[in-house]
């Protein structure tokens, strides 16, 4: 990591585990330069280096990968709250714009690993969890390892009421992987999930109804019923499946090969209407990697390409308290997504690693609209749009590297861009672009003691997709104008202590994540008002978070992490804030042997100052009703048992 030319952090599997077990909020925090929200359980919002503008929910202009295989779809939506975060081993964080490998996206790269590679033991794990707001749950692993071939199998159940009225959640998992070693250095490997997923959506309250009460859910007026009335929710049962092939062809010539596919059944009961989305989509990728013989001058080249086909059926429905009524429209979508690209990583000598590389991509739409009345195809085809990247890392000295990096970002409309909750099928939107310039050092001294990375960037985005809101609350979006994004990334570890034969305290450790955003509209346009100038809505100018972890004799251990974040602006004309907050997470565990079982107990508070704030706020919201209430103080447990 300490030589690496771009801004990439991996977020390690005890890292994972230091948090609460329940969503992946608190883990993706923990990384400077990304935000992730939860409105309610189960509704995700991420962001890297950008704005929410554009993502009233779900995440968009961000590429996710389960190992080799694209979880966002040709659609580009990615249903990241389908996932488990206990069936996840490590993650990858990519930030700002990377095509070099991944394709079109204007934010960063996200790559879930969900498979230990390194561990060489036949084991089997059975999990439970339990807390507040009848917070319960369990994780069951089984690993089977024999001399060619690891088997794994994962489940995982999660159900909690949630703090406000009509947030409640039920999820169940399912996942299957093999790797099959075939020949030496060859590999071919299967992975699959199900999940079925149900969780309600409260609403957002004005500010009036936040103060009042913060645990209801969004009420009835004079035109609306509300989110209890209307059972508003989303579920999602998704099946999905694929199947690498990593050939080594020669010492250094090997070739990586993904076949993959999905089908989703998704229903949203809504406030005005209740869609059903039957979704099927599926692709191939395949790369090829040649290296040189030199150990002066190392040469790594890259080509390949990923291709992907969506296929959506979108049926609207009156939504009758909570049960689907008359058809008011039908529609079907086809997306086709695709990208090659070339990449060459050069390293002389051990002290200067360039790398520079490209992408070009297509994207093409087609919506033909079924009833009430029968009309031609619509398509459109996006310009293709190139995404080079240049990437350079110098070693100063054996425990310093400078980089500096210049890449374009892409991001084209998805189809819920395309065709909103209006139902109307907007061919006019473009994708977003920009180019981002980012210069950092990494430092890393006495063997891991104290690793720092730091670096700033400027991203100038144009053509911005944001979303706007009609008099009914439904959503569109359009094209507004650019955005100036600048800011400081600051990523601290320190290990204070780690030598085992302390006697008192074995190890200790300090981590602190620290943003500085300074993002603000350029020449942008919303209605009648321009508002260059104006801070990005949604987005915190300072957030902090500092980890301690402090492990001791008889495999005691204790976990604190505090959260600062700032206000954030709720509207794009500034005119209203969400207040800042501070969040203390204390954790506390045991480790022990109990016969043949190795069992981790572990009990710990969120929100330990019980504080009162919103997290995943909706922008521009109509009628002001900007605010999710996050839960206040919250308990919870966990008990971890390997066989």
């Amino acid at each position: 990591m300490l030589r690496l030319p771009s801004s990439a952090i991996v977020i390690g599997n005890p890292a994972v585990k230091n948090q609460t077990g329940q969503s992946f909020v608190p883990v993706l925090n923990t990384v400077a330069g990304v935000r992730m929200e939860e409105r309610s359980p189960g509704s995700y919002r991420l962001s890297i280096r950008g704005s929410l503008l554009r993502s009233p929910f779900g995440i968009r202009n961000i590429k996710v990968y389960l190992d080799e295989f694209p979880l966002t779809n040709g659609g580009g939506e990615t249903y990241f709250n389908l996932l488990d975060v206990n069936c996840v081993h490590s993650l990858e964080v990519l930030k700002g714009p990377d095509g070099s490998l991944f394709g079109a996206n204007s934010g960063g790269v996200l790559r879930i690993n969900t498979f230990n590679s390194k561990s060489d033991t036949t084991i089997a794990t059975i999990g439970l969890q339990g807390g507040s707001y009848g917070l319960s749950g369990d994780n069951i692993s089984v690993r089977h390892l024999t001399t060619k071939n690891i088997f794994s199998f994962k489940q995982a159940w999660l159900h909690c009421n949630g703090y406000r009225e009509n947030s409640a959640i039920n999820r169940n998992y399912f996942q299957l992987a093999n790797h099959f070693n075939y020949g030496r250095g060859s590999q071919l490997r299967f992975f699959s999930f199900y999940s079925d997923l149900n969780y309600k959506t409260p609403g957002g309250l004005t500010f009036l109804q936040y103060n009042e009460n913060p645990g209801m859910a969004r009420p009835a007026t004079n035109i609306f019923p509300g989110a209890i009335d209307q059972k508003a929710g989303i579920l999602n049962k998704t099946v999905f499946a694929g199947l690498t092939n990593d050939l080594k062809i020669l010492d250094r010539i090997r070739n990586v090969t993904s076949v993959f596919g999905s089908g989703t059944r998704f229903e949203n009961p809504f406030i005005t209407n209740y869609e059903i989305r039957n979704e099927m989509n599926g692709g191939a990728r395949t790369w090829l990697e040649l290296k040189n013989k030199s150990e002066e001058i190392k040469l790594t080249f890259n080509i390949g390409g990923e291709l992907q086909y969506f296929k959506s059926k979108i049926f609207n429905y009156d939504n009758n308290l909570g049960v689907k009524g008359v058809l008011r429209i039908e529609d079907y979508a086809d997306i086709i997504q695709t990208f090659g690209f070339v990449r060459l990583i050069t390293d002389y000598y051990n002290k200067l690693i360039f790398e520079t590389s490209l992408s070009y991509n297509y994207n093409q739409f087609s919506f033909f609209r079924q009833y009430p009345f029968s009309s031609v195809h619509n398509n459109k085809t996006l310009q293709p749009a190139l995404m080079p990247k240049f990437a350079l890392s110098l070693l100063v000295s054996g425990n310093m590297a400078l980089r500096f990096l210049i890449s374009k970002g892409y991001s084209p409309p998805t189809v819920q861009e395309i065709r909103s909750s209006t139902n109307e099928i907007n061919l006019s939107l473009q994708a977003e672009k920009g180019w981002n310039y980012e210069t950092g050092l990494r430092f890393v001294i006495s063997d891991g003691k104290l690793i720092w990375d730091v670096c700033a960037f400027h991203y100038q985005l144009s053509d911005a997709i944001v979303r706007r809101l009609n008099a009914a609350g439904q959503e569109y979006f359009m094209n507004a104008g650019n955005t100036f994004q600048e800011g400081i990334e600051s990523q601290l570890t320190i290990n204070v202590i780690r030598r085992r034969n302390v006697k008192f305290i074995r190890a200790f450790r300090i981590t602190n994540a620290y943003t500085l955003s300074y993002f603000k509209f350029g020449n942008y346009q919303t209605g009648n008002n321009t508002i260059s100038g104006n801070d990005l809505t949604g987005v915190p100018r300072n957030v902090s978070l500092t980890g301690i972890t402090v492990s001791f004799p008889f495999n005691l251990y204790f976990f604190a992490q505090y959260n600062f974040t700032d206000r954030i602006p709720l509207t794009d004309s500034n005119s209203d804030y969400a207040d800042s907050y501070n969040l203390v997470l204390v954790k506390a565990g045991w480790g022990f042997i109990l016969k043949k079982l190795i069992v981790d107990f572990s009990t710990g508070v969120d929100n330990l100052l019980n504080e009162k704030y919103s997290l995943g706020n909706d922008l521009n919201a109509a009628g002001g009703r900007y605010y999710n209430a996050a839960p206040l103080r919250n308990y919870f447990f966990r008990a971890v048992i390997n066989i």
